[in-house]
């Protein structure tokens, strides 16, 4: 059974489709074992208790300075010894001591076809607005591996999503969300999970 820790900053849809899948039998060998957010207000967290499963904050407010919530952060997903670290919607950057910890063993969804809107100051509504502004006819996600870079890693799946007339960056983000993020995430713990895309 692969041992899968979620990290979120925010309101978890992208968590409750993969806890959806579990469910649902579409993702196969693979357990949430825990869900860690940054922020306490997160909706994420909600969710996972309604799930049963534990939900835990670990916040910049509380420590001193970076260094020491980086480590705090390693420790807290360290104890729920993961197979798989997911990254779902989660936007602190993940300390290269964590990427060492568990190389290969780190994935993140991005709201963008990468290359194209992504790296550094893209994230949430701002991939959305420069997809827009940019005037792209398709957008779409991508879930990938996580590497010392920003949205770097090695790509393991990518879906297309059209820009439709009228779009504004929030209903783009939602058919983003709809159309791609939701059924790719799952499908690539899924993948994972069975030893499909390695």
């Amino acid at each position: 059974m692969l041992r899968v820790v979620v990290m979120v900053s925010g309101g978890g849809t992208n968590l409750q489709a993969i806890l959806d899948a579990i469910d649902g039998g579409k993702i196969t060998g693979a357990s949430v074992e825990a869900v860690i957010s940054n922020n306490r207000g997160a909706y994420a967290l909600e969710r996972a208790k309604k799930h049963g499963i534990p939900a835990v904050c670990v916040s910049p407010k509380d420590y001193e300075d970076r260094a020491a919530f980086n480590r705090a952060l390693l420790e807290k997903v360290k104890e729920y010894q993961p197979d798989l670290v997911v990254l779902a919607g989660f936007l602190v950057t993940i300390p290269p001591e964590m990427i060492r910890e568990y190389p290969g063993k780190i994935i993140n969804i991005h709201p963008s076809l990468i290359p194209s809107f992504c790296g550094v100051g893209y994230y949430g509504l701002k991939v959305h607005e420069a997809a827009l502004k940019r005037g792209v006819k398709v957008t779409g996600a991508t879930v990938h591996y996580v590497d010392e870079g920003v949205d770097s890693g090695p790509i393991i799946l990518q879906k297309a999503v059209e820009v439709k007339e009228g779009d504004t960056p929030e209903i783009l983000q939602r058919r983003v969300m709809e159309e791609a993020e939701w059924k790719i995430l799952p499908e690539a713990i899924n993948r994972i999970a069975n030893e499909t895309c390695r």
